[in-house]
C-alpha cells in the first residue's frame, strides 16, 4: 500500500556465485565483510552458500534461500562473459524481463575508450547493461559491472560485483544507508574469549550454568564454543539498540566466564596467544631465544608474526639432524636428563652453547604462578 512503511528486514542470506569459489585458490571474504556490516544494522545472516556457474543449480539456490529470508545478497557473476550468470538467474527466478539501460551502455563505452582500447567495444560487454524490470541500478565507479537492487513483495534482493575492491565501496556508499531504515534498529554485537589449557567438552560443562543465566536476561546473551588449533574460543553475542549497553552486557558475561575458567582465559580483547606472550615478555623486560627441531621454526614464526616482536625475540636455531642437535646450540643429552627428572635448576648449565640472549629468559622459568594475561 502506498505510504505504508516498507517491511522490516531481519534475516539475510548470502550467495557467492562463481565456480572459482568452489576450488582451493579463492576464499569467500565478501561474506565475512557483509555479515559484519549486516549484523551492525541488526540483520542476522542465517545462511551462506557458494554456487558455481551452473544456471539450474544457482536458480535452485536462489529459490530455496529467498523463501526463508527477507534479504538475499548475491556476490559475483555480473561480468560480461557467458559464465556470469547471476543477473540472468535472478531475472528468471523472479520473472523480471531484462532490458538494456542506455546510461550503463554509455558508461561501458566511455570506460572502454578511456582504457585505451581501439575499435568497437566487444558486444558481450553489453550483458552488463541488462537490468531486470523494476530493479534499481547501483553505479560502480571502481569497475564495469553495476550492482542491482530488486524488491519482490516484502523481500529485497541485492546483486553486488565479486571483486572486494568493488563490492565494499558499493555496499558502504549505496546499500548500507538504504538498508538502515528497513531494520528494527537493534544491532548484533559480539565478543570473543580465548581459552587454553582445557578441552571443549570440559569447558562447555563448566559454563553450562551460565548459559541458563544468560538466556534469561533481557536481552539474552548467546554463546557458541569453537575449537581451534591449540585453543578454544567462546563467541558471545547480544542484540541491542545501544552499542554501549550491549558492550556492557558482554563485559559482564566475560567477567562471569573468567570467574569460572580462571587463568585458562588468556585473551578477551582479540589478541592471539603469541601476542599475549609477547606482551608479557616485554612487560617484564625478558628476551627469548628458541632451539627448535620438529617444529621447524613454527614456534619462532608465531612469535615474530607479532609487530614489535624484535623487542623481545633475539634469535632462533632450527636443529633437525641429530648431530646438529648435539653440536649446537645445546647438548641435547644434557637436556634430556633434565627433562627426565633432574632438577630444573640445572637447565641453565645444560644450555651450555646457547647465547647470553637465550640465557636472559632464565628468570621466566623461575617466576611464580601464571597470572591472567588478557587485557580487557
Amino acid at each position: 500500500m502506498s505510504g505504508s512503511r516498507p517491511a522490516v528486514l531481519s534475516r539475510a542470506a548470502i550467495i557467492a556465485v562463481g565456480s572459482e569459489m568452489l576450488g582451493t585458490t579463492r576464499i569467500d571474504s565478501n561474506s565475512l565483510y557483509l555479515t559484519e556490516h549486516l549484523n551492525r544494522l541488526g540483520i542476522d545472516v542465517v545462511s551462506k552458500a557458494v554456487v558455481g556457474d551452473d544456471r539450474p543449480q544457482c536458480a535452485h539456490m536462489v529459490r530455496s534461500l529467498a523463501a526463508t529470508v527477507d534479504l538475499l545478497v548475491l556476490c559475483g557473476g555480473l561480468g560480461p562473459t557467458d559464465d556470469d550468470i547471476t543477473r540472468d538467474v535472478v531475472a528468471e527466478v523472479f520473472e523480471r524481463p531484462q532490458a538494456a539501460d542506455p546510461a550503463i551502455v554509455e558508461h561501458l563505452r566511455a570506460r572502454y575508450k578511456a582504457r585505451g582500447y581501439s575499435g568497437e567495444m566487444p558486444r558481450n560487454n553489453l550483458r552488463q547493461a541488462m537490468v531486470p524490470r523494476g530493479a534499481d541500478v547501483l553505479p560502480n565507479p571502481h569497475g564495469s559491472a553495476p550492482g542491482l537492487w530488486l524488491e519482490t513483495g516484502t523481500r529485497v534482493v541485492i546483486l553486488l560485483p565479486g571483486p572486494p575492491r568493488e563490492l565494499k565501496p558499493m555496499f558502504a556508499a549505496l546499500v548500507e544507508d538504504r538498508l538502515r531504515p528497513r531494520t528494527e534498529g537493534a544491532g548484533v554485537f559480539r565478543s570473543v574469549i580465548k581459552v587454553t589449557g582445557t578441552i571443549e567438552s570440559q569447558m562447555d560443562q563448566q559454563l553450562h550454568p551460565l548459559y541458563d543465566v544468560w538466556s534469561a536476561r533481557t536481552p539474552p546473551v548467546a554463546a557458541t564454543i569453537l575449537a581451534a588449533l591449540g585453543q578454544i574460543e567462546l563467541h558471545l553475542s547480544v542484540r541491542h539498540v545501544s552499542e554501549p549497553e550491549a558492550r556492557g552486557l558482554l563485559e559482564t558475561a566475560t567477567a562471569e566466564v573468567i570467574g569460572v575458567l580462571g587463568d585458562d582465559v588468556f585473551s578477551t580483547d582479540g589478541r592471539s596467544l603469541e601476542a599475549v606472550v609477547g606482551a608479557l615478555l616485554a612487560e617484564r623486560g625478558f628476551t627469548i631465544a628458541a632451539a627448535e627441531s620438529c617444529t621447524g621454526g613454527l614456534f619462532t614464526s608465531r612469535l615474530t608474526d607479532v609487530p614489535g616482536s624484535s623487542q623481545y625475540v633475539r634469535e632462533a636455531v632450527v636443529a633437525y639432524a641429530n648431530d646438529v642437535k648435539v653440536r649446537a646450540p645445546f647438548d641435547a643429552r644434557n637436556l634430556r636428563r633434565i627433562l627426565e627428572g633432574k632438577k630444573a635448576e640445572r637447565l641453565p648449565k645444560a644450555l651450555g652453547g646457547v647465547t647470553e640472549a637465550a640465557r636472559s629468559i632464565w628468570p621466566a622459568w623461575q617466576r611464580p604462578a601464571r597470572r591472567r594475561a588478557s587485557g580487557s
